[in-house]
């Protein structure tokens, strides 16, 4: 399945110009227009926080998704054996985060300052060590279930508090405007979500922030408009 997606500013060009994501000042560089084409499965994944921060720039990008009966045909061809990639006008970027990490620098949402960004590295981490936990490639499913059932029980509550902590009464995780941090845990969250309902149940503050980046017009047309899948 592929998908190309123009977010209304594909070539970035010129001075200061005006976010789609939240309308606001964004940047003075100046952009040529590059090709990029993201190739991962077709799900959220490890590859929507990529997606995310595509829709909030409004950068034109080849969403390429490929279904798991082709992937044995298509691994050899993928440096490192494995998805998501970013092509770059032929250059190939592997590594979910690092990729989601070089357009949030490009884009303005990293974090304003190297302490900043610092910030958001350790929660994105944070958030990344407990979602690789789980077993999901597991085949043998009461060994799946019961090793998602514990995670979910007995784990993910401790991290909810934490980083409920962390937030605080603040409306962003790290800094006063949105970063890709943010983006990151409503990715996951919706993830978790998905697999049991009553986590929202606790920690008031990190779902008014879920519901706080879902209210991004960009983060919200994307929301409308992308493929519907279980994960």
């Amino acid at each position: 399945m592929l998908l190309l997606y123009d977010l209304d500013d594909p070539l970035r060009l010129g001075t200061t110009l005006n976010h789609p994501g939240n309308n606001m000042l964004h940047s003075e560089k100046i952009f040529t227009m590059l090709n990029y084409k993201l190739t991962y499965f077709n799900m959220r994944g490890r590859g929507e926080i990529i997606r995310y921060l595509f829709a909030y720039s409004g950068i034109k990008y080849e969403d390429n998704r490929i279904e798991w009966a082709d992937w044995p045909n298509i691994k050899p061809t993928i440096p490192f054996g494995k998805v998501p990639i970013l092509e770059i006008d032929g250059v190939i970027i592997h590594q979910s985060l690092a990729i989601a990490r070089y357009l949030a620098k490009e884009n303005g949402v990293a974090g304003k300052t190297p302490l900043e960004q610092a910030l958001v590295d350790a929660i994105v981490d944070t958030i990344d060590d407990f979602m690789s936990m789980f077993p999901w490639a597991e085949k043998d499913h009461d060994v799946k279930k019961r090793a998602f059932n514990d995670l979910l029980t007995n784990v993910a509550p401790g991290l909810l508090q934490d980083l409920e902590n962390f937030l605080g009464n603040k409306n962003w995780l790290v800094g006063e405007s949105v970063t890709w941090a943010d983006f990151y845990w409503d990715v996951c969250s919706t993830t978790l979500l998905s697999l049991k309902s009553d986590l929202e149940d606790s920690n008031p503050k990190l779902w008014v922030l879920k519901r706080r980046v879902q209210a991004l017009p960009a983060v919200a047309a994307w929301i409308q408009q992308r493929p519907k899948t279980s994960l």
